[in-house]
């Protein structure tokens, strides 16, 4: 079992998410932002413990709840190597993964899959039959590849690797900027464009869509 939250906050429609083992009430946020005592108020209300912080990548609108968030639980953070750099201020909290890697919070397995293109650390969370892609993938549409350490080539990459996932695989995405907040990523493979290209197609016609 997985209990799972879905938390709207801050001026540009981002998710939070919430993810607890129902047994041992333990629970991680992910990408805590914009409204802490929000989020703490929701852990409280479930009678859950928080005990760690999962970082899809290392955006300000995605980690600025990080500081106000570790002043009051000293909790490990995990974000990717290559998107550490700008959480220097709390090393001593920071848990540095690689794609492949995993955790557990109570008696769920957590696995870290490395998905960059939005960002060169950018990562997504699977859960059970849930995936918390932060800006990598969003319902009908997929991150923007030209900010610092995007890329293109390897957003296409990525795409493809969800694409492979299983179709009852639920998609959580890090914005509110589709028609509904999450969905089968059976849908996804039928509707959105991004992802049904990069899975049928080939680098060349992906980087025409995203104008490159």
């Amino acid at each position: 079992m997985i209990e799972l939250r879905q938390l709207q906050l801050g001026p540009m429609a981002n998710f939070v998410y919430l993810l607890a083992d129902p047994a041992t009430k333990e629970c991680a946020v992910v990408d805590p932002a914009w409204d802490v005592p929000a989020i703490l108020k929701a852990v409280e209300a479930e009678g859950w413990t928080l005990t760690q912080a999962f970082l899809t990548h290392n955006h300000p609108d995605h980690i600025n709840g990080v500081g106000p968030l570790l002043k009051t639980h000293d909790i490990p953070v995990f974000i990717h190597h290559e998107d550490a750099h700008v959480l220097k201020a709390f090393e001593g909290n920071l848990k540095k993964v690689h794609g492949g890697d995993r955790t557990k919070v109570g008696g769920l397995t957590v696995d870290f899959l490395h998905t960059p293109g939005h960002t060169s650390g950018s990562q997504c969370f699977h859960v059970r039959e849930n995936l918390l892609s932060g800006d990598t993938l969003f319902i009908n549409g997929c991150g923007r590849v030209d900010l610092p350490t995007s890329d293109p080539e390897q957003m296409y990459k990525s795409l493809r690797r969800i694409s492979q996932l299983p179709d009852k695989t639920l998609l959580l995405p890090g914005h509110d900027y589709g028609d509904k907040p999450c969905a089968p990523l059976a849908d996804e493979k039928e509707t959105n464009p991004y992802l049904k290209l990069s899975a049928t197609r080939s680098l060349e016609d992906f980087l025409r869509l995203v104008g490159f």
